[in-house]
């Protein structure tokens, strides 16, 4: 018989960390209705140059504690058709980045959205909680309770 690999429990909310766009600290919601998990951006384009497509964006709002004015370009990107909260469908660019929970790295993709009447800039939604995790709606901020604990030890 296979090994069952344990679970790491997540509560509806959380804290956490994308080291590679150089966001710390950040609030985000767990939503096991959605399968993509989405980041709240603006100024998404596209362009070519050299014969090679770049997508580029400014992640959260200038009013968010994390902004940063940084713009982001990647050449590694996809479109994808996803459903929004209204269950309308619509297209979205997708970048792959690392996300940090429990003190581990884990790829995620990350689909590029206009978040700004949402509570949360980031929903992580199942196609991340496959990896690994369940989730417990009674609890909050597990991860980074486990980070904190982490710190003071």
């Amino acid at each position: 018989m296979a090994k069952r690999k344990k679970s790491k429990t997540l509560g509806r909310t959380d804290v956490v960390d994308f080291p590679s766009l150089e966001l710390y600290g950040i609030a985000v919601k767990i939503d096991t209705g959605a399968y993509t998990s989405s980041i709240h951006c603006h100024n998404i384009r596209t362009y070519k140059r050299w014969g090679k497509e770049y997508l580029r964006f400014n992640l959260l709002d200038p009013e968010h504690h994390s902004y940063h004015e940084k713009e982001f370009r990647f050449t590694e990107f996809t479109k994808k058709v996803v459903k929004n909260s209204f269950g309308e469908s619509e297209e979205r660019f997708v970048i792959e980045t690392d996300i940090v929970l429990f003190d581990q790295k884990y790829k995620i993709e990350l689909s590029l959205s206009n978040r700004e009447n949402m509570r949360f800039p980031v929903l992580l939604g199942r196609k991340l909680l496959e990896k690994g995790f369940v989730v417990d709606v009674s609890k909050i901020n597990l991860s980074f309770e486990h980070q904190l604990i982490r710190l003071e030890a």
